[in-house]
């Protein structure tokens, strides 16, 4: 069987209009959301601030700017499909799109070449890119812009496997208790459960990419989704660290296979700025 075959433009193409877009638009998924927990918010100031969150998107998507100065570390993940070939590389054909994006959309360029000898690369590359095969003859590519405020409020650690069901709970209300305001709440938590160290994180990461109010297909882990939901938001963060009981939109859980002696758990919060879009070629 021949494989269908992509051009590298193509992709090159795609992800530089990713780039952009994930920086001007905000989901509907969280402008509902602002709107849904003003509902139930009880401080008026978080209220006010929810209002301005909204305010600040239809500015940016009026406006074509950044919804946030932070554009974000260009994580990209990339599903091929096993019967596409690419004519050409497929990581070069993604950070080219990496850097032609953030030049023509005027995003900051946040990428510095050394973390300890630090000097900007001045495009935003590297990206960080994770390619998985996938069946079917289609690649899919899904843009995430991370800020660094957020990453910086993320966690992996070593459970104990006696620690279990509570023991991640506790883990991940905890990390977002720690994290205050850094992470610019209202926050969205993605949390993996299981693997290696890399793997879990991974995992965490990829769950931001769903949609709020997307829950766990299993029904065990839609409700610890739904519990450290609830538990999160009685810590009093609220928006923007100032108070109130919207301090979440929502959890993801997204779990792997686990050695006998581990209980590896990753939490990476994601800020309000829920950035992400997706192309198929």
């Amino acid at each position: 069987m021949s494989k269908r075959t992509i051009p590298a433009a193509a992709i090159t193409s795609a992800v530089k209009k990713l780039a952009m877009e994930a920086n001007f638009y905000l989901g509907d998924d969280v402008l509902t959301a602002f709107e849904r927990f003003k509902e139930t918010e009880a401080s008026p100031s978080a209220r006010a601030l929810l209002d301005q969150l909204s305010e600040n998107a239809r500015i940016a998507a009026d406006e074509l700017v950044p919804l946030c100065q932070d554009t974000g570390y260009a994580v990209i993940f990339a599903d091929l499909g096993e019967d596409v070939a690419v004519d050409g590389n497929l990581k070069t054909a993604i950070e080219e799109g990496v850097r032609q994006g953030y030049k023509d959309g005027y995003l900051r360029k946040s990428i510095l070449n050394d973390p300890l000898r630090r000097q900007n690369t001045g495009d935003n590359t590297p990206a960080v890119i994770w390619i998985d095969i996938v069946p079917g003859d289609k690649l899919t590519l899904f843009f995430e812009p991370k800020g660094g405020g957020s990453e910086n409020m993320s966690e992996v650690r070593g459970l104990k496997p006696a620690d279990g069901r509570e023991g991640v709970i506790n883990f991940v209300v905890d990390r977002v208790k720690r994290s205050g305001g850094n992470p610019c709440p209202p926050v969205i938590v993605g949390v993996g459960i299981g693997g290696t160290f890399d793997k879990c994180a991974q995992l965490a990461k990829r769950s931001l990419l769903r949609e709020i109010g997307h829950r766990n297909p299993d029904p065990f882990y839609a409700d610890m989704e739904r519990e450290i939901l609830e538990r999160v938001n009685k810590l009093g963060i609220g928006p923007q660290g100032l108070g109130g009981t919207t301090t979440a939109l929502d959890v993801f859980i997204e779990v792997y296979a686990s050695h006998i002696a581990s209980l590896i758990c990753a939490v990476n919060i994601q800020c309000h700025s829920a950035r992400h879009k997706v192309a198929i070629l």
